[in-house]
């Protein structure tokens, strides 16, 4: 039984399709006749969607080896490419980096077409000579587990064109890239296009260095998991290459929080003030008035919760143990001060409190994080 390498959930047991004798490897090839082959087995996740597979890594996953570089019309694309992506994204003086750049050869592409500060990451040795003595700031790391530092992180943004597919450990790798980016940092990330493949058929296109075929859907979901937003998706190249702009996803800014708990917790204490616990009263019995009874240490400043819910009467809130009781207890009672915690009912509350004990209850509502007091 295998685990997805993208969602992490249990995938098929039996492949889908199954290839014999394929070539065992699509670089480092052999300098000697050699007509071993393996099977490639081939599932779908049916939890994300990605097809992948079954297949252990070639050896040499973690260098990039690219033959684009010697295509003028390829070269001549991605500048016009790294220029637009640069100005759309107001990346202009910013600090980007090339996860699996080879031996430099879009990064001078991409230095060449924009004015951005460009780097690159590579774990070939050679291929991270070769771009250093081009000028180029290249350094020798692969995202193993993910909490790998870059020297020169955090970055504005970052390219990975085609050697994603090539991962074994992708939750790793992504969050090794997430974890070097800056907040809302941009990313353009490109891999084979697998709705062509499917379209046309093209089962010579499965090789063992390809451990991922990505339809645009399934890329999405992908990279969506992973911590990215994505921005803008589309085929390119002859319709062989998927291009997604991606945003490091922002993270909620929980500081407001403790702010609006004190101003609401003050205002709940100052409107019971110094009254006895009979005279003090909160209508709502649900999780709202649970908390803030709770949180703020108001269970011993009240007598009872009101709730017209049979099924809660006569038990206890939890945490702050005071009593449920039903409305008609206000027909005869001590109680002077109501405090209404029931969210978009408590207008309604409000309003049957007034009309059948006109004047006789100081009434307040929690509204949102404010205490709000009923004239």
């Amino acid at each position: 039984m295998f685990n997805c390498r993208i969602c992490k959930n249990k995938l098929p047991e039996q492949a889908e399709l199954i290839y014999r004798h394929m070539p065992s490897c699509s670089q480092h090839l052999p300098e000697f006749p050699d007509k071993s082959g393996i099977d490639l087995e081939i599932v779908t996740c049916p939890w994300c969607g990605v097809v992948q597979l079954l297949n252990t890594p070639v050896s040499y996953y973690r260098e990039v080896i690219r033959a684009a570089a010697y295509s003028p019309e390829m070269g001549e694309f991605r500048k016009r490419q790294f220029a637009r992506w640069v100005e759309k994204y107001n990346l202009q003086g910013k600090k980007i980096f090339e996860a699996g750049c080879g031996k430099g050869e879009y990064l001078q592409l991409m230095q060449n077409s924009a004015p951005v500060d460009v780097y690159g990451i590579e774990y070939g040795e050679k291929s991270v000579e070769s771009a250093c003595k081009c000028g180029l700031k290249v350094e020798k790391i692969f995202f193993d587990h993910g909490n790998e530092r870059l020297k020169d992180a955090p970055f504005d943004g970052f390219f990975i064109l085609n050697y994603l597919e090539h991962i074994p450990d992708f939750s790793g790798f992504m969050r090794g890239i997430y974890n070097n980016l800056n907040p809302g940092a941009i990313g353009l990330v490109e891999v084979p296009n697998f709705d062509l493949m499917l379209k046309k058929e093209m089962f010579s296109e499965f090789t063992i260095d390809h451990l991922y075929y990505f339809t645009a859907d399934s890329l999405k979901r992908a990279l969506e998991i992973h911590g990215f937003d994505v921005l803008d998706c589309k085929v390119i190249w002859h319709d062989y290459i998927i291009s997604a702009e991606v945003r490091k996803r922002a993270v909620p800014d929980f500081s407001g929080f403790k702010n609006a708990e004190n101003k609401l917790f003050a205002q709940l204490k100052d409107f019971l003030g110094n009254a006895p616990p009979e005279d003090c009263a909160v209508w709502g019995a649900g999780h709202q008035a649970f908390a803030l009874l709770a949180g703020a240490g108001l269970g011993e400043k009240i007598s009872a919760i009101i709730d017209s819910a049979p099924f809660k009467q006569g038990k206890y809130s939890p945490a702050s143990a005071v009593k449920i009781v039903p409305p008609e207890i206000l027909e005869n009672t001590l109680i002077k001060r109501i405090i209404i915690m029931t969210g978009s009912y408590s207008d309604e509350i409000a309003r049957s409190i007034n009309k059948n004990h006109p004047g006789k209850f100081k009434v307040a509502i929690v509204r949102e994080n404010n205490l709000e007091t009923i004239k």
